[in-house]
């Protein structure tokens, strides 16, 4: 395959970079089937949906990894902030690139989110029918992980209660204030709220990959502590079933901290749908582990959607 550097406008006005991966035998004068890949959160192009976008492009997808809105070489002010709906216009204005490129077929868009894009790429086909064929790995509801914990999985035991919810809102609406008159955006989900086990968990499993050589990239930096408001607020499923009757594939590993974000994501959403499981997978394991990202499957299901 080849990549090429691209950039283009959000109807935001902010400038996105993304990397385009084309096939190696693509032909230019032919319209082909086409690729949005959207990073997990903090992430950038260059790990886990650049991975993505070379493997799907090497089936013959042409396929776009970009940099969210105020993330990696994206523009946006301030940097490195949080906000879920400018989040989902990003896949959108993905949309609006690829389907003005000669050799895409703009009718014949697809979607991977991974981790939190997951969340976002379902808020987005639900306003932007051009979206085709959406597929999930690792999802996560960024919403509902702000609102109730970090990595629960499905524990009652391990949900904030409203207590520590309000909280750390007001932890967040205190920063506002020290943000305002500093100057300076204060990084990071720090919090005073203890941290449940499974959240504990969760953040060792994360750690493993943005903090070490296997997944470390210096543009991936953490979103200001204000970010908690926006992502309180945010609820990605409210009206999944309106994608139906275009394609969901919801993929999660059989052990992921998060896999009940998409049991419950596959519950609510309209036909036709699927929920694979990965056996063995771990939620970061399928950020880079080629043993168990099931392209197999994600293959399928493109070539079957985006025909």
């Amino acid at each position: 395959m080849t990549v090429e550097k691209v950039s283009y406008t959000n109807r935001l006005g902010i400038n996105i970079v993304a990397d385009m991966y084309l096939p190696k035998n693509l032909k230019r004068a032919k319209k082909s089937p086409a690729i949005i890949v959207g990073p997990p959160f903090t992430g950038v192009k260059e790990q886990t949906a650049g991975l993505y976008a070379q493997e799907m492009a090497a089936r013959g997808f042409v396929t776009l990894a970009f940099d969210p809105s105020y993330t990696g070489e994206s523009g946006g002010q301030p940097r490195n902030i949080a906000s879920p709906d400018t989040f989902a216009e990003d896949f959108s204005a993905a949309v609006d690139f690829l389907g003005t490129r000669p050799f895409v077929d703009r009718n014949r868009i697809g979607v991977i989110g991974v981790c939190a894009s997951g969340g976002f790429a379902v808020s987005a086909a639900q306003i932007d029918p051009r979206l085709k064929a959406i597929a999930t790995v690792s999802m996560y509801d960024m919403g509902r992980a702000t609102r109730e914990g970090l990595g629960l999985a499905v524990t009652p035991n391990d949900v904030m209660t409203k207590e520590e919810q309000m909280k750390a809102l007001e932890e967040a609406a205190e920063q506002r204030w020290t943000d305002f008159e500093s100057g300076q955006i204060n990084y990071g989900g720090v919090t005073s709220v203890e941290l449940k086990p499974s959240a504990e968990a969760a953040v060792r499993e994360f750690s493993e990959y943005y903090g070490t050589p296997r997944g470390y990239h210096p543009r991936s930096l953490p979103y200001s502590l204000t970010s908690r408001g926006a992502l309180v607020n945010f609820y990605p499923f409210e009206h999944i079933e309106t994608i139906s009757p275009r394609p969901l594939l919801f993929i999660a590993g059989e052990n992921a901290h998060s896999r009940y974000y998409s049991e419950d994501a596959f519950k609510l959403a309209g036909e036709p749908k699927e929920l694979y499981i990965v056996p063995g997978a771990g939620h970061v394991d399928l950020y880079d582990k080629m043993e168990y990202i099931p392209f197999n499957k994600l293959e399928s299901f493109f070539k079957a959607n985006l025909k």
